[in-house]
Parts: C-alpha cells; sequence; structure tokens
C-alpha cells in the first residue's frame, strides 16, 4: 500500500513544533507502508530527504506564523496548485491523506481525486472557517457561506474523516450526517517526555532556584491570548507569590508580549525562543505546571493543541484559561485546574495550595502522566490510525 500524505506544515523531530504529522507518517511506515509527504518549507528550491523511513518532498513555499490573513492565504492557495502538480507524478497511490488547516487542503485533495482518482481521507484539527470567522478575520457574509459551503463539500467527497477531539467529531457529523469521523487526538509521546526530578543545573542556568515554574509553550499567536498569561504573572509579582512564569514559542504576537512584559516590569518572567523538542524537554524539566491559553472564543474550546499532551505526558500539572471537552477532562480527572479568563487573580487564588502542598501537586502530575499513558500514548493513537487504511486495503 502506498499513501501521500498532504500537510504544508509537516515537522521533524530535529526541528521542532507540532509533529502530529510526522507520528503518523510514522506510524504508517512501521507497518510497512510506503508514505510520501509533501510539504511546504521557506527554501527557494523544491527538494527532497528521507526521514525515518518517510519520503519528504518540500515544496519552495514561504510561510511564517507572523504572516497576515493575505500572506497566510496566498501561500496556501500556493500550496495547492503545487502540491496537486506533484501529486500526480507518483504512481500507484492508494488513499491520499489530507491534513487542515487550514481548509484549503481539502481543495487540494478534492483535486487529486478529480484527475488522478484517489481517494482520500481528511483530517480536521480546527473547525474551520468557524475559527477565522469568530477570530473576526472574514466578515464578508458571501465569502463565509462560500467557505461554509466548501466545508460541507470536503467532507461529504471524503472516504472518510478524522477529528482531533470529541466537539469537533460532533460537529462534523452534524454537517455531514452519515459521513464516517474517525476520533484520533493528537499524540502524548511517553517515550520522549516523562515525569522528571528537577536538574539543579538546569535551575540554575535559568535562575528558577526554589521557584514554582509556570510554562507556555508553543504558538504566540493572536488566537492564543497570551495577554492573559502575562495578567497572570503581573498578579502573582503583586501577590510576592515564589512564582516564575516562561513563555517559549514563536508568531505575530511575539515582540508585543516582549514589550508589554517590559513596559509592566515583570521580573517573574522569560521569554524563550522557539526551539526544538529537545529544547522543549529541558525546559518542562524544570516546569511545574504547563499552561495552555487562548482567547475567550466557542471554536477555540474544540481543538487539540499539542502543548496539551506533551505537559500530560511529562507529568504536569495543566492549567487551562477555555472550557470545552480539555477543560472538562482534567478536572475530572484531577491532573489540572481551570483558570476564569474574566479574572486574572482567579490564577492566584487556584495556583497557591499546589505552590505549597508538595505532595498535592504530585498527586496532580501523577494523573496527568496516568491520563497521557492510558488514552493518548503515541503507540495506542498510532495503531488506531493505521487501522483506518487496513479498512482501504
Amino acid at each position: 500500500m502506498k499513501v501521500l500524505i498532504l500537510h504544508q506544515h509537516f515537522n521533524t523531530p530535529q526541528k521542532g513544533g507540532a509533529l502530529r504529522s510526522y507520528y503518523l507518517a510514522k506510524a504508517l511506515v512501521d507497518q510497512g507502508i510506503d508514505t510520501i509527504v509533501i510539504t511546504g518549507s521557506n527554501s527557494t528550491q523544491q527538494y527532497v530527504e528521507q526521514v525515518d523511513g518517510i519520503e519528504v518532498h518540500y515544496l519552495p513555499i514561504a510561510y511564517e506564523n507572523r504572516f497576515g490573513f493575505y500572506k497566510r492565504s496566498f501561500s496556501f492557495l500556493k500550496y495547492i496548485f503545487q502540491s496537486v502538480s506533484l501529486a500526480g507524478k507518483f504512481k500507484d497511490i492508494d488513499v491520499c491523506y489530507a491534513i487542515s488547516v487550514p481548509l484549503t487542503i481539502g481543495l487540494a485533495a478534492l483535486w487529486i481525486r478529480s484527475r488522478f482518482g484517489i481517494r482520500y481521507i481528511f483530517e480536521v484539527g480546527d473547525l474551520w472557517p468557524d475559527a477565522p470567522i469568530q477570530i473576526g478575520v472574514i466578515k464578508n457574509y458571501f465569502f463565509k457561506q462560500f467557505l461554509y459551503s466548501l466545508e460541507r463539500t470536503i467532507y461529504q467527497q471524503a472516504d472518510s474523516v478524522v477529528a482531533l477531539s470529541p466537539m469537533i467529531k460532533d460537529a462534523i457529523e452534524k454537517r455531514a450526517p452519515g459521513k464516517k469521523v474517525h476520533l484520533i487526538p493528537n499524540m502524548a509521546d511517553t517515550d520522549f517526555y516523562f515525569p522528571e526530578i528537577k536538574d539543579t543545573r538546569l535551575e540554575e542556568k535559568y535562575s528558577v532556584q526554589g521557584k514554582f515554574v509556570v510554562s507556555y509553550i508553543g504558538a504566540v499567536g493572536y488566537a492564543n491570548g497570551l495577554d492573559y498569561f502575562l495578567e497572570c504573572a503581573r498578579n502573582a509579582q503583586k501577590a510576592s507569590l515564589p512564582i516564575h512564569f516562561f513563555l517559549c514559542g514563536e508568531g505575530g504576537m511575539a515582540s508585543r508580549l516582549q514589550q508589554s512584559a517590559r513596559k509592566i516590569q515583570l521580573n517573574n518572567f522569560t521569554f524563550v525562543p522557539f526551539t526544538n523538542r529537545d529544547g522543549v524537554r529541558e525546559l518542562m524539566n524544570i516546569t511545574d505546571a504547563s499552561f495552555i491559553c487562548y482567547k475567550p472564543l466557542p471554536v477555540l474550546e474544540t481543538g487539540s493543541p499539542n502543548k496539551y499532551f506533551d505537559g500530560l505526558a511529562a507529568g504536569k500539572l495543566i492549567v487551562v484559561n477555555f472550557g470545552g471537552w480539555i477543560k472538562e477532562e482534567i478536572e475530572q480527572r484531577g491532573c489540572g485546574i481551570y483558570s476564569d479568563p474574566k479574572y486574572p487573580t482567579d490564577f492566584t487564588k487556584k495556583i497557591q495550595p499546589y505552590i505549597y502542598d508538595a505532595a498535592l501537586l504530585q498527586q496532580a502530575q501523577q494523573k496527568s502522566r496516568s491520563l497521557a499513558e492510558e488514552k493518548y500514548s503515541r503507540k495506542k493513537l498510532g495503531k488506531l490510525f493505521t487501522g483506518i487504511f487496513g479498512e482501504k486495503i
């Protein structure tokens, strides 16, 4: 069997960033399935690499998190045309696996199906076009209706759809009644991240000896609402709590957040540039609580953020500032807390028991790791994923 994966933002462990598509491709390769990936890169030339048995084709299509709406849209459209053109050069492809975001990846899958007769499975990580509409990026009524129509068509023409969260699965089933929808969340790499005793050398390196460390590790974009994270740091500083905050990542809001931190004179906050997963694991070692932050929009409660699963695998207390299925899960499992975004002081109130009661913190952290192993381990979800392709043989 041969599978073609379309994902414009394919990352490798060496590069860093979200690794879901790498994990999925590796799971296929480990089952003896020939796997080709078409992705984009900031290179000026097209090139091919073999990555752990995965044949990865890089198209010269620039993209960065700091791009605005129109520049992103141009990059997305460019990927459609070039990926479809390249797909026609491969022979004996059995199934195309198209990974959104963005929704426009579905156009490439539809085109490949029409031109080359290759069936496709469509993965939905975020509900588009709901996300850009609720954020306010897309306002034109007719364009909204066009995108909703496109969304339904992509679902209906797919062999099946993969949803990354229960809420996304429910939404797709309502929009495409009768369509087979698989639930395969993001994965916790329990073989790479795991609970560790804090390394005193790292505590010294980051100047956090004797501190309770709260880290946000991920995208630094508008949707992440990280002004709230700064407000939590500000209130913790006012309350003289022994907490240090780390923000690690890249994105369009990074510079502004750094300026804001300097303006309000935070001395309990450190910005760490984007790093690969070895760098993330180093930061995770000194972290007590993993913070996951979004703006208060309903659509952002439906997602499946990588940082949640990394935090679980590393055995960290989880802190969220949004509702939805993750809030419900961490409260049910006793591995995290919800900090109300309407009240920045809510964080300082709810985190204090974990600062001053080591046994309580350890209990929550152990529950995080147990959840990762039981429900989200890379091996378990990889097996579930490859099983979808077994149905297609």
